[in-house]
């Protein structure tokens, strides 16, 4: 006899996706992500302008 446990019910695998990824949206199609800021605060967008300039555009 053998001390083997029993073969119990496996997790089915994932089935297949044959469909076009390319029709699929991704995350890059959208402008999120990509610098893209919420508007509205422009006294934030002024101070971010004067704290980010380079030191030859004084």
């Amino acid at each position: 006899m053998s001390d083997a446990p029993a073969p119990g019910p496996r997790d089915p695998k994932p089935a297949l996706v044959f469909d076009d990824p390319l029709d699929q949206q991704s995350s890059d199609d959208t402008d999120r992500g990509w610098g893209e800021r919420p508007a509205g605060d422009s006294a934030a967008d002024l101070k971010r302008f004067l704290d980010e300039k380079p030191p030859h555009h004084i």
